[in-house]
């Protein structure tokens, strides 16, 4: 007769380490300041382009938005691991003739990779170079949270390899209820 051993199988230490693709990049144009004007007479439609590796995306072009147009158009983008740098460009929509280029730039990624989060504006240049206005975006990023636990949990598990009560008695001074019996084994245990 054979003894099964009814061992679970232990879960990875590091649930929380997914590939970078499977968290997703949020970026909300909000809308654009002093823009560059290229229209003479009427004012200017412009709309905004995104470019993050192979995606492509553009706005709606904000009809009459002149130099401070509005958008509040939300995308989503897969990080692609090393890639931290998003292109923004920015046009005047013609309907004859071609679109005006009004002006370009690019957004460093890594403050909202590592934090989660980032509102922030961004310049743009015209093609001579020259300031061409400026772009506001609110960015989050569903996986800064991984990359953090990625740092403090190996701490977390080398400190205290042993049971789980050891940080309770740990974190709290020892007049807490229940650490006068424990610490001496305990400790005795985490040194081994």
């Amino acid at each position: 007769m054979y003894h099964h051993h009814h061992q679970p199988s232990i879960p990875s230490a590091t649930p929380n380490h997914h590939p970078m693709a499977n968290h997703l990049l949020e970026i909300t144009v909000v809308g654009c300041h002093k823009l560059k004007d290229t229209e003479w007479i009427a004012r200017q439609d412009p709309y905004v382009c995104l470019e993050y590796g192979i995606c492509r995306n553009h706005t709606r072009v904000c009809t009459d938005g002149g130099k401070n147009p509005t958008f509040q158009e939300k995308f989503v983008y897969n990080v692609v691991e090393g890639l931290r740098e998003l292109n923004i460009n920015v046009w005047n929509s013609n309907t004859i003739s071609r679109d005006d280029f009004i002006g370009s730039g690019k957004v460093h990624l890594g403050k909202v990779l590592s934090q989660g989060y980032d509102d922030s504006s961004w310049p743009l240049h015209t093609k001579h170079g020259r300031h061409g206005g400026e772009i506001r975006l609110i960015m989050h990023y569903s996986g800064a949270n991984a990359n953090t636990n990625y740092h403090v949990t190996p701490q977390v598990l080398s400190v205290y390899p042993a049971p789980p009560q050891p940080p309770s008695s740990m974190f709290y001074p020892p007049a807490t209820a229940g650490a006068y019996p424990m610490p001496s084994s305990t400790y005795q245990f985490a040194a081994i």
